[in-house]
């Protein structure tokens, strides 16, 4: 019970940082189902499974409020379900001691990309723009959808970032395209696991309870992204990524270092998150501070007093 308990929590963050982000989810639990001993295909499987209601009623949300472009939706959806499809075979034929270091690998990887993002450049914005291109959604869509089943997360980290960066997109359209399109990705991912794994090693228990933690997130993530700042949620959210993930690869064979370097090594990690934190306070408010003044040059305030007309006697 205590074990459903935590996975239901870790599926409430796990939205919360999804829906101030728009990404973070699959990465976010699958760190953790990893850290408590879960191999990494029935991880991947489990965060898919968990993701396809959610996704659904996030896809329905963004779809009442005119979030989608589907001009953009099927061309970047489908590629990408094919490449979740694809990742998920290859990661159900490997062994899970090839495949513990590979998945960790991948989220250090992304871990890294939010940590540096999220600090230097700030929360991703994009401007309209020329129509995005076919050449362009559908190798995007390929790896973000592998990335998805291969690394437990990955379409909100590439996909969404991606298509902010290219300026062509208004971003609430760009985090509801992207969420009606993770929908077919996860399902396609869950597929995927099927076809290779079966569901006879998958606890539907923990699906349930994470689906039901993401659910119950939905309408707190709105809150929570005007009282977090992203710049700092992203900074959060990479370097705990970063963190949890060394220590796998630091247990395999890709780094096999002794206790004192491995110490060396997490100081070293943990030092660069807590000034990847400050940075990204400090940067949030001096970019409030500026929108402040370019609000106040916009409209100024009227003057407190007005001046009195001069009075002036009029002599005989």
């Amino acid at each position: 019970m205590q074990a459903l308990v935590i996975l239901g929590i870790v599926g409430f963050l796990a939205q919360l940082i999804n829906g101030a982000l728009g990404m973070g989810y699959g990465v976010t639990s699958t760190t953790f189902l990893l850290l408590i001993g879960t191999s990494p295909a029935l991880a991947s499987a489990t965060v898919n499974l968990s993701q396809v209601g959610s996704q659904l009623a996030s896809g329905v949300a963004h779809w009442g409020f005119g979030n989608v472009d589907w001009r953009v939706v099927p061309r970047i959806a489908v590629p990408g379900a094919a490449g979740a499809f694809v990742g998920a075979l290859l990661l159900s034929v490997l062994s899970t001691e090839r495949a513990a270091p590979l998945m960790s690998t991948i989220l250090v990887a992304l871990g890294v990309y939010l940590l540096l993002r999220f600090t230097v450049r700030g929360a991703p914005r994009g401007n309209l723009g020329k129509p995005l291109r076919s050449t362009f959604l559908t190798p995007l869509g390929l790896v973000a959808g592998f990335m998805n089943s291969t690394g437990g997360g990955g379409w909100g980290p590439v996909g969404t970032t991606a298509l902010l960066a290219s300026g062509r997109l208004e971003p609430r359209k760009v985090i509801g395209s992207i969420s009606v399109g993770e929908f077919a990705v996860v399902v396609a991912g869950s597929a995927g696991f099927a076809v290779g794994l079966g569901f006879s090693g998958i606890n539907f228990g923990w699906v349930a309870v994470m689906l039901l933690g993401g659910v119950l997130a939905a309408p707190a993530a709105a809150w929570l992204a005007r009282i977090v700042p992203p710049r700092m949620l992203g900074a959060l959210v990479g370097g705990l990524i970063i963190l949890t993930n060394v220590r796998v690869l630091i247990s395999s064979d890709l780094l096999p270092i002794g206790s004192g370097p491995a110490a060396v090594l997490y100081g070293g990690v943990a030092l660069a998150w807590v000034l990847a934190i400050g940075f990204s306070w400090r940067a949030h408010r001096i970019d409030r501070a500026a929108e402040h003044a370019a609000e106040r040059a916009e409209h100024p305030e009227p003057a407190d007093h007005a001046a009195e007309p001069s009075r002036v006697e009029a002599r005989d």
